[in-house]
């Protein structure tokens, strides 16, 4: 019995050194809030709106550009080799096949982001030169939040906007990964192999918070835009992509304010226990 119980404490230390469960335990509270953002509740609720949905992808085609031509260019790098799936994960051409559903084929011409989103891309660039070891914390956030929650919200995007197929959908599908929980445990895996010092893995840690920081920050600079630009009968009743967004009138000033981040959260709806969240590891 005592064996037992060294053996249990034994793993259960082994585990609490894994780097993605540190991550886990740092982001818990920023999980939550990210979880309470009105995008996200927007999701929960499946009753995401189709400006919604067209602004997120606006952002985060400019998010997943700067931090796949990161990976790719410190894809030789310790710190990112193990974790470096172009093939599985990337999202980047996956996005603009969704604008181009949504805008046209005009649609670079069209996308707008806040400066929250702006933010985002500059810190993924910095890290990108000069800590590259960093990016496994936005990689991890990224992609395997996307990863997780990605069926179940394609179909809740799908029935919300009344699209009809999977066209415009692209963001969720992952074609080279044939089993997500499989993927995932091999992805941790590969995340905990990283050799980092303790300098560094400090470093992961808190940009692992930086991270969802910084998602916040474009979720709720992304609703702000929304609510600023589009009136309240409109969000409800907008079901077709052939209406442009109006959000390309707003003033330069208002699209360099900073987000209102929120104070009053509600109570914490699981995605990660329910499995059909963006954040749901």
């Amino acid at each position: 019995m005592e064996s037992e119980k060294k053996t249990q404490t034994a793993a259960e230390q082994m585990t609490d050194k894994d780097l993605s469960e540190q991550i886990k335990k740092v982001t818990k509270d920023s999980h939550v809030r990210a979880e309470n953002t009105e995008l996200m509740l927007s999701f929960q609720r499946g009753q995401v709106t189709l400006p919604q949905f067209k602004l997120l992808l606006c952002s985060m085609y400019e998010v997943y550009k700067a931090l796949e031509e990161e990976m790719d260019r410190n894809s030789n790098h310790p710190g990112v080799a193990p974790i470096y799936f172009p093939a599985e994960l990337a999202r980047l051409e996956a996005i603009e096949k969704d604008l181009e559903y949504f805008y046209g084929q005009d649609w670079r011409e069209k996308i707008v982001v806040p400066a929250a989103t702006k933010r985002y891309c500059h810190r993924l660039r910095q890290i990108g030169k000069e800590n590259p070891e960093f990016l496994i914390a936005h990689a991890y956030t990224r992609y395997l939040g996307d990863l997780s929650g990605g069926q179940v919200l394609s179909r809740i995007a799908q029935k919300s906007m009344g699209l009809q197929g999977s066209e415009g959908l692209s963001f969720f599908a992952f074609p080279g990964v044939s089993s997500p929980n499989r993927f995932k445990q091999l992805y941790r895996s590969r995340m905990n192999s990283v050799e980092l010092t303790e300098e560094q893995r400090n470093g992961v840690l808190e940009e692992a918070v930086r991270a969802f920081e910084l998602n916040i920050q474009v979720f709720d600079d992304l609703q702000k835009m929304l609510l600023l630009s589009v009136p309240e009968n409109q969000l409800q009743t907008s079901r077709t992509h052939s209406t442009p967004v109006k959000i390309l009138q707003i003033p330069g000033a208002i699209m360099q304010s900073s987000p209102l981040l929120r104070t009053l959260l509600g109570l914490f709806v699981a995605l990660a226990t329910l499995s059909i969240g963006i954040y749901a590891f």
